[in-house]
């Protein structure tokens, strides 16, 4: 899948995430200070990601199909509070040396394991869909302008 569509470069920063989340899983009990670091960058690299979906994409496919309040951006709103919530709550447990992250994990990951299927296989090819060429230009514009 190409990085020139969403579903291509949205696809692949997914997976990239979920490579510093699993790192960050692997190393926790072995290397608490560099487990951290993983997790900054998973928790940084998710919000950015949520950030750029909620100001860049879902906008741009609200206008194209004129599905706001009830389509499927509406449910990825909702899943991104809930996402923000399991974050917070691992984050701050982290600051406090606290380990006991495993549950917030396995239900945030849970909850990102079907959030990204559907925004994979449904939401990412309607916008590529939907957006012409020099739309999905414009994307990737205002994502590098918003590092």
């Amino acid at each position: 899948m190409s990085n020139d569509t969403v579903t291509g470069f949205y696809s692949h920063d997914h997976d990239e995430l979920d490579a510093y989340m699993k790192s960050f899983q692997e190393t926790k009990k072995v290397d608490f200070s560099k487990a951290k670091k993983y997790f900054e960058e998973f928790k940084y690299g998710l919000e950015r990601h949520i950030e750029w979906e909620e100001s860049i994409l879902f906008p741009l496919f609200e206008e194209k199909t004129g599905m706001k309040d009830s389509g499927p951006t509406a449910v990825m709103r909702e899943e991104h509070k809930q996402i923000k919530v399991y974050l917070q709550t691992i984050s701050e447990k982290l600051l406090k040396d606290d380990l006991t992250t495993d549950n917030e994990e396995e239900l945030l990951i849970d909850l990102l394991t079907a959030h990204n299927q559907k925004e994979e296989n449904i939401l990412y090819p309607a916008i590529d869909n939907v957006a012409s060429d020099e739309e999905r230009k414009v994307v990737f514009e205002k994502m590098n302008l918003t590092e």
